[in-house]
């Protein structure tokens, strides 16, 4: 009995869960999140702004203005007030819902930024390095303007030669030949 006691004191031993005897509601936490940000984003419109002042100015006046019978609210406006506290004991956490899920689409969106500026930032070293490879690779090569002047130094020589070559010929037409009788 004390053995089995101590393996259900262990702290890597999981305990036994317990049943519950009220189940609690459950709900589809999107379904709600979406809510959330549709009334966040209506409250955050100029429409609820004159829709809560129309409301708030015709309860005024008809508690005011009303045969004294039919007013529910008389002066001053308790009930009006319990009703704004109402209302914005429920906007508060269901705008705060809507920013954190907004804060965590936010996130996501962040964290893709940073890992397309990685791949970016990676693909433009990788192009530096290319481009730094091809320029020493065409500093080896022979260019067409530097094979044009070196044609053009050969073609000089050529024409050197040629006319040395003339004026040996001339030259030597002029001179009569040795060693002939």
């Amino acid at each position: 009995m004390s053995e089995t006691r101590r393996t259900v004191e262990r702290l890597d031993t999981p305990r036994e869960e317990r049943r519950q005897l009220v189940r609690r509601p459950s709900y589809n936490a999107d379904t709600f999140g979406v809510f959330a940000e549709q009334f966040a984003r209506f409250m955050g419109t100029a429409t609820f702004l004159i829709y809560m002042t129309l409301f708030v100015v015709g309860w005024v006046c008809w508690n005011l203005f009303a045969p004294r019978d039919l007013r529910f609210d008389d002066y001053p406006f308790i009930f009006l007030t319990l009703m704004l506290s109402l209302q914005a004991s429920y906007a508060a956490p269901l705008i705060l819902l809507a920013q954190n899920r907004q804060e965590a689409r936010d996130r996501v969106v962040a964290e893709q930024d940073r890992q397309a500026d990685a791949r970016a930032h990676a693909d433009m070293e990788f192009l530096a390095r290319e481009v730094a490879s091809l320029r020493m690779a065409v500093g080896e090569v022979a260019t067409r303007d530097f094979l044009r002047s070196e044609l053009r130094n050969l073609l000089a020589d050529i024409d050197e030669r040629a006319e040395e070559r003339a004026q040996s010929h001339e030259d030597g037409a002029d001179e009569p030949a040795s060693g002939t009788p």
